[in-house]
């Protein structure tokens, strides 16, 4: 039980209150003004907010042995010069310590569950057993050169071994890398694949001028005019990382998609990407959740600073302080994130029945007091370090910023010594 918070919903409607919540078997059972029930744990939650925990719909966890690394440089240097030659010496326990650095950070930092896109996912699947967190998992999928297929059958092996695993907190997704990495031909396997299969997919979508330009040399289409002809939002599942360059006629073109797009403002800021249309989308009804990206580009896997940003940015670029006001940011780093992931059905708001995947934000903090609109106070002040307490599937897995799932210790010495090398002569 936790008494005497105040609670944040996020159920659309909803008003900020205080009360208590209780939680049973993984899930929350009751939630009101006051309940008197003898339970076995009890947290005080007097000056605490309780909210469902952050969802981070795009991410790439073990990048965070690279963070930092190679910042403030143009993006193809940053990618060829930087990034893929450390990338390219990472091993399999590499990426495991590496999620879990990520995952310690997500946990520190009010996240609970993530969708991730990267190599030797049974790595990244192990970690998210072990760390206690929740997650949507891709092999990233590149067909530019013939491997014998061997990418798919770790797809489906990522799929076929680790659906449902960690109580539940696995899913899976497939995984095209982009559009200017997967032609034709293997594309529409893959989509056709996840059709007959009903498995989601998982594809980053004209993050860059570059993309754009290579799709329309070689198609004469945008990148989202490729994918619209190939049939991928035609009943699947999509979640489409970035979007950023894209049309009034592209985003027309994913009215009525299932699925959605994930806006991780951080890292296209921090690489001159430039602005994901987001106000268009909205219009069009298209879903749009938050994401941070990896660390090797973002450097911070804190979600509270892509609400910060995804509102400040789309004030600025329409010049109407009056656009995505707090509340809604707050939905798209929740139950919006939820819904990209496919699991808003169990997660995303605190309600009775949905899984218990929540945090507690300590307010006892001068730059949280006092408190006029709490909506406002979480999104424009908080960040994660201001988070007390994480919880997911009933599980505490962090508590008054104590790691409880994992040796912070352990995560640190092995992450030290394993970047070094991933960097050395870089």
């Amino acid at each position: 039980m936790i008494k005497g918070c105040s609670i944040l919903t996020m159920v659309h409607g909803d008003k900020p209150f205080v009360g208590d919540l209780l939680i049973e078997g993984g899930r929350i059972t009751n939630i009101a003004t006051s309940i008197d029930q003898q339970v076995d744990t009890v947290i005080d939650g007097k000056d605490m907010v309780a909210m469902p925990g952050l969802i981070n719909a795009h991410n790439h966890a073990s990048m965070s042995l690279l963070r930092a690394f190679s910042d403030d440089l143009k993006l193809m240097d940053w990618l060829d010069k930087k990034m893929l030659p450390a990338e390219a010496r990472m091993t399999k326990e590499d990426i495991y310590w590496g999620t879990m650095l990520g995952a310690a950070e997500m946990i520190a930092s009010g996240t609970t569950a993530f969708a991730d896109m990267y190599v030797q996912m049974d790595a990244v699947a192990q970690a998210v057993v072990d760390s206690g967190m929740r997650a949507a998992l891709t092999r990233g999928l590149v067909f530019l050169e013939d491997d014998g297929g061997r990418r798919m059958i770790e797809a489906l092996d990522l799929i076929d071994n680790w659906t449902g695993a960690g109580n539940g907190r696995i899913t899976t997704m497939l995984g095209p890398h982009a559009p200017y990495t997967c032609p034709p031909q293997p594309l529409t396997e893959v989509i056709e694949l996840a059709r007959s299969r009903r498995i989601p997919l998982h594809i980053h979508l004209a993050e860059t001028l570059e993309e754009v330009e290579k799709i329309r040399t070689r198609y004469h289409q945008t990148p989202t005019e490729y994918l619209h002809e190939l049939g991928i939002f035609s009943d699947t599942h999509v979640l489409l990382a970035h979007a950023v360059h894209l049309t009034t006629d592209d985003v027309r073109l994913l009215r009525g998609m299932r699925g959605g797009v994930s806006h991780n403002p951080v890292s296209n800021l921090k690489l001159g990407c430039g602005i994901t249309p987001v106000r268009k989308m909205l219009s069009q009804g298209v879903t749009v959740g938050l994401g941070t990206d990896g660390a090797g580009s973002a450097t911070t896997l804190d979600m509270f600073a892509e609400v910060k940003a995804a509102t400040w940015l789309q004030k600025l670029d329409s010049g109407d302080p009056t656009v995505l006001p707090a509340e809604q940011a707050l939905r798209m780093a929740t139950i919006e994130s939820a819904k990209l992931l496919g699991i808003d059905a169990e997660v995303g708001t605190l309600e009775v029945g949905k899984r218990a995947d929540l945090i507690l934000i300590d307010l006892n903090k001068p730059h949280l007091w006092p408190v006029h609109d709490l909506y406002s106070l979480i999104a424009y002040s908080a960040t994660g370090a201001d988070v007390d307490t994480t919880i997911v599937n009933g599980q505490i897995l962090m508590r008054k910023r104590q790691l409880l799932s994992m040796s912070w210790e352990e995560v640190r010495r092995e992450a030290l010594h394993r970047s070094a090398r991933l960097v050395e002569g870089l």
